[in-house]
């Protein structure tokens, strides 16, 4: 799995940030050197006393505490310098100057001590992130029995690294099962939410025979989750965290797949986008013959049976699992991303490159600015389990 954050021309961005950032380190030191410049040449009548207060405080900004002390000691030698060349010691103004001067330095290397403070503990909570990231949307294994896969995640808000998309692929007794889905909500509990979603499949998908019985202890495990989290909502003060929205507006939409023995995939869809199938060069969606409400909307609809749909899914076959922030991604015109168009022309490739290639068609329609999350995994038929173990 590859995680990929921020805006779609990141490369070009990143470049230009680093080209500012190196800019602006530089700022300080041409300060201090104009400012010599000045002073000892026949320009020396020009008045440059107030440009050595700034320094010490462009340095605060992009250098920490060494650096900015750097700085201010380069100022006051500059100052004293100027002072000693010009005959000035002695007078108000060479006075004003250093008191300027050593005030502006405190303040800023108490700055620059702060701001390293707060980064340094950025990075920590970024390494707890990726660490949560880790477990909860695991890499997809790229070789399974039978199977390749792939499966990117695009987060729509920059630095953001788990929302409420969830996604697990695993090699299980019954098959290879995927499953795919989007909670409906952001913040902690979407991801409370998509958390115990993946941990009840992870558990049911090597002990329950059949997907209806996974899909059933995902929702059982959905419904504890959201039962646990019901009483902080009434906003007392033993609620760390509120939560964003009505319990019983919280559902999640999910599909899964499975990939057995023989050339066919099993699906059930709880009101998830339909899949698309990369079939000998074509591409269709595999609509589901009756719609089932999401997960956590089950109570308001009864208890519906749960058929399982099959296809054909023969060798060299593609398989395309998306969340709807694939489909609803708009460009500046307000048109939807044509993912079936943008997957028949990528017909051909390995599940990584394409999924490489979507991502970057994705992120170029929408210049970079998504509305929503968005996950995609593809798996690509390589054999028929039953039939390779036949042959061998």
């Amino acid at each position: 799995m590859r995680v990929f954050h921020g805006s779609a021309s990141g490369t070009s961005r990143i470049s230009s940030s680093r080209t500012l950032f190196a800019l602006a380190r530089a700022l300080p030191f041409a300060v201090l050197v104009s400012v010599l410049g000045i002073e000892l040449s026949p320009a020396h009548f020009l008045y440059t006393g107030p440009l050595l207060s700034p320094a010490p405080a462009l340095a605060a900004i992009t250098m920490g505490p060494v650096g900015t002390g750097s700085v201010i000691l380069m100022a006051g030698v500059v100052s004293a310098i100027t002072a000693t060349y010009n005959h000035a010691w002695g007078t108000q103004l060479v006075y004003a100057n250093l008191l300027a001067l050593l005030v502006v330095s405190v303040a800023s290397l108490a700055t620059s001590t702060a701001r390293v403070h707060r980064e340094r503990e950025l990075a920590t909570v970024r390494r707890i992130a990726q660490v949560s990231q880790d477990v909860v949307l695991r890499p997809v294994p790229a070789r399974l029995d039978g199977v390749r896969a792939a499966g990117v995640y695009l987060a729509a808000e920059a630095g953001a690294r788990i929302g409420g998309d969830l996604y697990e692929v695993l090699a299980t007794p019954f098959g290879i099962r995927i499953i795919v889905g989007d909670v409906r909500g952001k913040g902690l509990p979407a991801v409370r939410a998509a958390a115990a979603v993946l941990g009840a499949f992870r558990e049911a998908a090597y002990y329950e025979p059949g997907l209806p019985d996974v899909i059933r202890r995902c929702e059982a495990a959905l419904r504890r989750e959201l039962s646990r989290a019901s009483p902080a909502r009434t906003g007392g003060p033993e609620d760390p965290d509120p939560p964003e929205g009505d319990p019983a507006e919280q559902f999640v939409t999910a599909v899964l797949a499975q990939v057995p023995d023989a050339p066919v995939v099993e699906l059930v869809s709880r009101g998830h986008p339909a899949p698309l199938l990369l079939h000998r060069g074509e591409v269709g969606a595999l609509e589901i013959a009756c719609p089932l409400p999401p997960l956590g909307l089950e109570e308001f609809l009864g208890t519906p049976p749960m058929p399982v749909e099959k296809y054909a899914f023969e060798q060299g076959d593609q398989l395309l699992l998306y969340t709807d922030g694939v489909l609803e991604a708009r460009d500046t015109g307000g048109n939807f991303f044509d993912l079936p168009a943008h997957l028949a022309r990528l017909r051909g490739r390995p599940p990584q490159e394409l999924l490489d290639r979507l991502r970057l068609f994705l992120v170029d329609h929408t210049k970079g600015h998504l509305a929503d999350d968005a996950a995609m995994i593809i798996i690509e038929r390589t054999a028929c389990r039953g039939s390779a173990r036949a042959t061998s």
